[in-house]
């Protein structure tokens, strides 16, 4: 079982390790081609998710396409900082330490990440309640990273 560690000891770790890579420039064409693959997954996943069967497999793809729809807002967000990591630990631990001001709580981010690597890599199912669960708090998420995105793209002084 892996060790629980805050964020501000995930960041440092990834700090140590060289896993936060820094960019020379912002691209503004990466960010905006992340919102629109953003936007393609939550898309993707609420046309999967309906009429969905309690039961049903599939929603280990809606939960995993929401994710990823979350994990691409933090990366397009996070461009403007000019980093970014190939670590999802990295991003969310980044994203918790450095920009406060979003109110992001660090908890929830290893919660769906840790669901999502189960799904993953060692063959964990995601149920409609671990959806259900994580629903409001995930669609918030999006949300508020999205205004926040479209801020810092509208001001001259964001990058």
């Amino acid at each position: 079982m892996p060790e629980f560690r805050t964020s501000n000891e995930a960041l440092r770790k990834c700090e140590i390790n060289g896993q936060i890579l820094p960019a020379l420039e912002i691209d503004i064409d990466k960010i905006k081609a992340l919102i629109e693959f953003s936007d393609g997954d939550q898309e993707a996943a609420l046309k999967l998710m309906q009429g969905l069967d309690e039961k049903s497999i599939l929603w280990n793809n809606a939960y995993i396409a929401y994710y990823d729809a979350l994990h691409k807002l933090v990366d397009a967000y996070l461009r403007f900082d000019k980093i970014t990591s190939l670590n999802h630990l990295c991003l969310f631990s980044y994203l918790c330490e450095k920009h406060p001001e979003l109110e992001l709580d660090w908890n929830f981010f290893e919660k769906i990440r840790t669901k999502r690597n189960g799904v993953q890599y060692y063959g964990q199912k995601a149920s409609k309640e671990d959806w259900t669960l994580i629903q409001l708090q995930m669609k918030l998420y999006i949300r508020v990273l999205e205004k926040a995105i479209e801020k810092k793209l509208k001001e001259p002084s964001g990058f």
